[in-house]
């Protein structure tokens, strides 16, 4: 079977503009999450997009289209497409898709009718608007869908992707996830939930957790077909070994208190992988913040990894920046590789008191180098698991 291979990526997040300051400041301590909620604040979409691009799309859509436009460049694309346009798919994931225009246009109809919604509404607010802007703008003809399961949609786009490329649907596909969900509905309906953060502090696997910040921004990856970009000369960032996916079929919101869901998830992933669990040397965790899921997550590892769970360092990106909902599973990913080939693995921030149901080694106050001793691979997974009880896990293997 052909292998996948990671050749661009490019990110929006609340630590910055592009890939690179999502991981170093990350590594550095530096959290994006300001009054409570990690915003993309360095984003502005008319300074990337001409105006009446940034007009035609929705924020979720703007940042998938900056992030698609780092990847490629990333990728080498910068010169036109390597492959023939019919062969390259763009697969971009979101839990809400453009719940912005929906609010926007919603109140305009409230207070001047029907005449006064935009003809751009559907086109915008549409949960596939950022895989269809993505083939748009850089004239990508394969496969183009999106893909929504809530806060797996990132890591569901990527292993959907990684399917494409092995059955031969495409050489190449530009992949994510995308959310742009701080809107008064928004933070209305999860706090109606008490799913979020009273604090205003996301602290994963730490006692005090008491609910996930929420954060927006988009994280896009070039996949490619692995002989395809060896023979162009690419330069290859990580090996895509493996996905999986189940359903919990427990709850639409709390995860399965002891996290069989997300334990066969780990379990298909290594297994699409080829790769045993002791071969796993890092875990970049969904950790949100929640009471329940951090307790299932970390169940969820001891099942699937057995005693080698207490001895591979797991922190999350949420404490720096948020629960970039559908975005997560895909700009935890971009974290993941870019960790793995710094050899370098970011804190969990805000860890400081532990609690005794939760065990495993967060890596707590700072970066810690990655122990690659006894020729041991840079494998790692990131795992991402959503309302409905979604759970999707990648392998990663940094080049």
């Amino acid at each position: 079977m052909n292998d996948v291979v990671v050749t661009g990526i490019g990110a929006v997040t609340p630590l910055g503009i592009g890939a690179a300051p999502l991981y170093e400041r990350w590594a550095a301590g530096i959290c994006g999450i300001e009054d409570g909620e990690g915003r993309a604040r360095e984003f502005v979409a008319t300074e990337h997009l001409s105006v009446k691009d940034a007009r035609r799309a929705d924020r979720f859509t703007q940042l998938a289209l900056v992030a698609s436009i780092e990847a490629l460049a990333d990728a080498g694309w910068g010169e036109g497409l390597p492959y023939d346009a019919w062969k390259i798919g763009s697969i971009i994931g979101t839990g809400i898709g453009g719940i912005g225009t929906i609010e926007a246009n919603d109140r305009a109809m409230f207070d001047g009718g029907p005449k006064h919604v935009s003809p751009l509404a559907v086109p915008l607010m549409m949960g596939n608007a950022a895989a269809a802007a993505v083939s748009m703008r850089h004239g990508l003809r394969g496969p183009a869908f999106g893909t929504v399961s809530a806060c797996s949609s990132g890591a569901d786009a990527i292993g959907t992707a990684i399917r494409a490329i092995r059955h031969g649907d495409a050489l190449a596909v530009v992949t994510g996830g995308a959310e742009a969900a701080l809107t008064p509905l928004s933070r209305a309906a999860f706090g109606a939930l008490d799913a979020l953060s009273t604090s205003g502090v996301s602290r994963p696997f730490d006692a005090r957790r008491d609910g996930f910040v929420m954060g927006e921004g988009a994280g896009v990856l070039v996949l490619e077909d692995g002989e395809a970009a060896r023979a162009r000369g690419a330069r290859i960032l990580a090996v895509a070994r493996g996905y999986g996916a189940t359903a919990d079929a427990h709850h639409v919101t709390a995860p399965h208190p002891t996290g069989e869901g997300a334990a066969a998830a780990i379990t298909r992933a290594l297994e699409d992988a080829g790769v045993a669990p002791e071969e796993i040397v890092y875990v970049n965790a969904h950790g949100t913040s929640t009471q329940l899921n951090d307790r299932a997550e970390t169940i969820a590892l001891k099942s699937a990894l057995g005693e080698h769970a207490y001895a591979i360092p797991v922190s999350s990106t949420k404490s720096a920046i948020g629960h970039l909902l559908g975005a997560g599973g895909a700009v935890e990913a971009i974290a993941t590789i870019l960790a793995l080939r710094a050899k370098l693995i970011p804190p969990t921030l805000g860890w400081a008191e532990r609690d005794p149901e939760l065990d495993l080694d967060y890596v707590p106050d700072r970066a810690r180098p990655l122990d690659l001793g006894d020729g041991r691979r840079p494998i790692a997974i990131s795992n991402s698991f959503g309302f409905g009880g979604h759970n999707a896990v990648l392998c990663l293997e940094a080049t």
